[in-house]
């Protein structure tokens, strides 16, 4: 399922570079990064509540 994420979020992050999505926050190319902080955090959350 985070390999599925992962794809997901660069493939966010790249459609981001080449148009800007227009939300707030998200308007400018630049702001990619705050995708992949957002990325970050849920796979945080994603190990912490995996079962062993």
């Amino acid at each position: 399922m985070t390999k599925l994420f992962s794809l997901l979020f660069v493939i966010l992050m790249g459609a981001h570079l080449i148009k800007p999505f227009g939300l707030p926050g998200l308007k400018k190319r630049g702001d990619f990064w705050k995708i992949a902080a957002v990325a970050l955090v849920l796979f945080s959350l994603a190990v912490l509540i995996r079962p062993e």
